[in-house]
């Protein structure tokens, strides 16, 4: 009975750190379309890992959180070089090609990876609630990809990004899965947000050069993309990750289409039409399906 308890208690604060993430990530998509116009890919990128890593340092220093052990470091090298560096370069470039709800949608085949990677790397197996839940749910998001696309989209160059970003977050997860397990959550992900910023100074001429000429609007959206959609939102992530399976975690952020959709309505004033909608309670029952018990 107690350990039902524990399972019933570590499944909920897995399932709130998890809404609190996918929440600042769909915000992520908005911020990002509205930035990329001022701001190139790689400057936008290590802009907000830069702040990120900054506001995760000060947590980390004050807390005096322990990082980890020598061998979880070459996973950690693997999700900041992955996940904070070309997820972020790519995300953003592919924004510059497709509209904030394509690229949500091409983002979130990431679930169908993390759930085919780990049932065979982490044996976490393969529950068919879990694969059914990643099929509605990637149902979902393709309509409301489908619904949103943008008339004049160059839709090849985009997809193109947007399935590395994917693949990228995807074998990252599966990476971090273990470390977080064995270590504070925090502390990786600032490693892991710091390594992904070293990854990206290649950028810094062109951060220089862009933040000159920017609005203050769009250097206003990168601190707000490194402080929440990066330092809080993945240290919420790696502690929903820490109390649940890859998979049925991973298929959580096919809430992130729906609430992009959502937010690019409420943010930038964005009408979508019916179909979205549609797509949106595909997505929702999706993720009910992937997480039932």
């Amino acid at each position: 009975m107690a350990q039902g308890v524990a399972v019933r208690s570590s499944e909920r604060l897995a399932l709130g750190a998890a809404l609190v993430t996918v929440t600042f990530w769909s915000s992520a998509f908005v911020g990002i379309r509205a930035a990329t116009p001022e701001l190139s890919a790689g400057a936008l990128a290590l802009g907000r890992l830069i702040v990120g890593t900054l506001v995760l340092g000060a947590v980390v220093a004050v807390r005096r959180e322990p990082l980890p052990g020598r061998r979880d470091l070459p996973a950690v090298v693997a999700v900041g070089v992955l996940w904070f560096g070309l997820y972020n370069v790519a995300l953003n470039a592919a924004e510059r090609h497709v509209d904030a709800g394509t690229a949500a949608m091409l983002v979130n085949t990431a679930p169908i990876f993390i759930a085919l990677i780990a049932g065979t790397v982490l044996h976490e197996g393969y529950p068919r609630r879990l694969l059914a839940g990643c099929a509605v749910g990637f149902a979902g998001a393709l309509v409301i990809g489908i619904a949103t696309r943008a008339e004049h989209s160059v839709a090849g160059v985009g997809a193109l990004l947007c399935i590395v970003a994917a693949l990228a977050y995807a074998i990252a997860l599966v990476a971090q899965k273990p470390v977080v397990e064995r270590a504070s959550p925090l502390a990786v992900t600032w490693l892991a947000c710091t390594i992904g910023t070293v990854a990206c100074l290649p950028f810094a001429p062109s951060l220089v050069a862009d933040v000159g000429d920017a609005p203050a609007s769009a250097l206003a959206w990168t601190v707000y993309l490194g402080v929440f959609p990066t330092a809080l939102a993945f240290t919420t992530w790696a502690v929903a990750l820490s109390h649940t399976t890859a998979g049925r975690l991973g298929a959580t952020t096919y809430l992130v289409p729906p609430l992009a959709v959502l937010l690019g309505l409420i943010i930038l004033g964005e009408t979508q039409p019916a179909a979205a909608l549609l797509g949106g309670v595909l997505c929702l029952a999706g993720v009910v399906l992937a997480r039932w018990r």
